[in-house]
């Protein structure tokens, strides 16, 4: 037998082309995460927040969002929410000297393409100015509801989810609109806009199981825990029917930025969490303010994160009166009947901890 022993190849070993890969990669992300620490600009704000133990830190990237601001403000702080951290990614409206007219506000700002860089973008916030703390992540035209909010803000929510041990909440987005055809609308202000679309269609929603490896980033929700198997995620809705567009409907905009968690890795969830069994409703006006418009735009950027735009620009461009009212709309009367309907899910301990708050 020869002295050198030959080196036999083992079936887990990694061949040098894999590891080569994996190097490119790793350094493909370092330059990544160092292009986006050296463009944070810190524009407005104390840079360290005095947050209490029950104060929800409002996260929200934004640009051009002058339109929503006013209806945002009255709306979140009517449930409590103090302090408000923004990114801004480029904005060239008046929202900025808005946003810093405001003592309630932290303003970053981030110009670098959400395609390659949102989930960075996103998460700084929470990092920056979150940790430790409970972070409600919504975008300007999304407006959070849910049972209690009336009655006990957004602490019916954090202080359940508190006691039962949960640091994740899932909320499901229900696409808002009106009976006149979008074109008729596109330039409502947004007060009216809150009042008029007053409709909604949940007659073509997809459904699967939180864990499904159906959900294209299942990998993202492997290590996420589920308080009840209700839970589940959400896709296509009214504008899969209209648009055909394969849209995801459940986010995790609540979260407890604890030890373990990895806040915003995708745009609709956190990592290393604890799922509530109770899922609010987002109400979505993405089709006020001149939605055919800003599609145009989005796509002559080129910041595209994914197709949605142009399948509704497609739509739009060629059915300018299109409307999303049919028959299967519903009007809009209080969020408890969503649970009814099978759309969002509650718990009986849920309903037992807001009886305890009111008496």
């Amino acid at each position: 037998m020869d002295g050198c022993a030959a080196l036999s190849y083992h079936p887990t070993m990694k061949s040098p082309l894999h590891l080569l890969r994996r190097l490119v990669a790793r350094l493909s992300e370092r330059r990544r995460r160092a292009r986006f620490a050296a463009s944070i600009r810190h524009l407005h704000g104390p840079r360290c927040l005095d947050l209490g133990e029950d104060d929800v830190l409002a996260i929200v990237l934004v640009r051009n969002g002058s339109y929503y601001l006013d209806a945002f403000f009255d709306h979140y702080r009517s449930l409590g929410i103090r302090h408000f951290a923004f990114i801004d990614n480029g904005s060239s409206d008046d929202t900025l000297d808005r946003l810093m007219a405001r003592s309630d506000c932290v303003v970053d700002q981030c110009t670098l393409p959400l395609a390659r860089y949102e989930d960075l973008i996103r998460a700084y916030p929470a990092q920056t100015y979150g940790r430790d703390r409970w972070c409600l992540y919504v975008d300007m035209d999304e407006i959070l509801d849910f049972e209690g909010a009336a009655t006990h803000g957004i602490r019916a929510l954090t202080s359940y989810m508190q006691a039962q041990g949960h640091t994740a909440m899932v909320a499901q987005m229900l696409e808002m609109f009106p009976k006149a055809p979008l074109a008729e609308v596109a330039r409502l202000p947004y007060d009216r806009v809150l009042r008029d679309f007053v409709y909604f269609d949940i007659s073509s929603v997809a459904r699967y199981d939180y864990h499904s490896p159906e959900i294209p980033f299942s990998a993202l929700l492997r290590d996420n825990r589920l308080s009840s198997d209700a839970v589940q995620f959400r896709f296509g809705g009214v504008r899969g029917k209209v648009f055909g567009e394969n849209c995801c409907l459940t986010k995790h905009p609540l979260i407890f930025n604890g030890p373990g968690v990895t806040p915003a890795p995708h745009p609709h969830l956190s990592m290393g969490v604890t799922v509530s069994d109770v899922t609010p409703v987002i109400q979505h006006y993405k089709f006020a303010n001149e939605q055919l418009a800003r599609d145009a735009a989005s796509l002559t950027s080129g910041d595209l994160a994914h197709g949605e735009d142009a399948a509704r620009a497609q739509v739009l461009s060629r059915r300018p009166d299109v409307s999303l009212f049919s028959l299967d709309a519903r009007r809009w009367n209080r969020v408890e009947l969503l649970a009814r309907a099978g759309f969002t899910v509650t718990s009986q301990a849920y309903a037992d901890h807001l009886a305890g708050l009111s008496s």
